[in-house]
């Protein structure tokens, strides 16, 4: 239980203390938040992950077993989700909101800052953790993109999004520089290892201050649902690809943890843009962020007991 304790202490409390202050302030003061998420995605989450993967020393075998694990994770969560929207006879909009609310995680506002806290004496963990968001990101401008707009976007839209991705750019840039080792100047570094630091509480405030003003009406069907796959289901099979895969380590407790996150904020802003359920889909982020403060300790301390 003393591990516990200092996983409460130590990464959960921190964490919802800096969310909480997001809520309080932007209740107060009603931040831009067009401002803050254009912060966060074009400049602090870009600087995070280049500072992680230049300084880390993640090799080829382990950014191999990260990716095919997060490929099979993606597949089984899209079949599952599929799968419980069909057998609940959901409508085609209220199917796309529920899938997006199952498979895509909030590994960058929720997810780093956890896993800076959790590995702040481990690179290799919290370099994981980077390899995982810009996954999700691409799996949330591909996937979660094209389900949400249920085959009413042409291919040249997904992809325009995706490459106005930083952090695709931010993660080829870190690979050169580790791979070459090529030397930053201080004067560069200095800014940018600084705007890095910047992230954690930056992107919990702003995850605060997104969180706001939502409301929970009712705990319906689809968001039963949405909860146990993102916060229940997704870690079980985690485990389950883990060991099948044999991944030990850092690498096997950084991608369990990385499967307990939250639901993402983009498929509330997906939904709201195109009409599917909007207020279902605010209601599963809010809640899935509330009681992550549970199941992600939970995953946390059985990750490393486990490994």
């Amino acid at each position: 239980m003393d591990v516990l304790a200092l996983i409460v202490m130590n990464v959960i409390l921190p964490v919802f203390f800096l969310i909480g202050a997001g809520v309080f302030l932007h209740r107060k003061f009603t931040f831009d938040m067009n401002t803050l998420s254009k912060l966060n995605t074009y400049f602090l989450l870009p600087c995070v992950g280049f500072v992680n993967i230049y300084e880390s020393s993640i090799g080829g075998a382990i950014l191999l077993d990260t990716l095919g694990f997060l490929l099979l994770q993606s597949v089984c969560l899209i079949t599952l989700s599929t799968g419980m929207a069909k057998m609940a006879n959901f409508d085609q909009s209220l199917s796309a909101a529920f899938k997006n609310s199952f498979v895509l995680s909030n590994s960058g506002n929720f997810g780093l800052p956890v896993s800076q806290l959790v590995f702040h004496q481990n690179p290799l963990g919290l370099s994981i953790q980077v390899v995982v968001t810009i996954f999700q990101n691409l799996l949330t401008y591909t996937y979660g993109l094209m389900n949400s707009v249920s085959g009413q976007s042409n291919g040249t839209k997904v992809l325009r999004e995706l490459l106005k991705n930083p952090m695709i750019y931010a993660l080829l840039l870190g690979l050169l520089f580790n791979t070459t080792a090529i030397n930053i100047p201080s004067f560069i570094w200095a800014p940018i290892e600084n705007s890095s630091n910047a992230f954690l509480a930056i992107a919990l405030v702003t995850l605060g201050a997104q969180s706001a003003y939502l409301e929970l009406n009712r705990f319906s069907l689809p968001l039963v649902l949405s909860l146990s796959g993102r916060l229940i289901l997704s870690p079980v099979i985690a485990l389950l690809l883990i060991l099948s895969l044999k991944l030990e380590g850092t690498t096997a407790q950084a991608l369990l943890i990385a499967s307990s996150f939250p639901t993402s904020r983009n498929s509330a802003q997906f939904a709201l843009e195109y009409g599917n359920h909007p207020e279902y889909a605010a209601q599963a982020v809010l809640m899935s962020t509330v009681f992550s403060s549970m199941t992600v300790t939970i995953v946390v301390y059985g990750s490393k007991m486990l490994f």
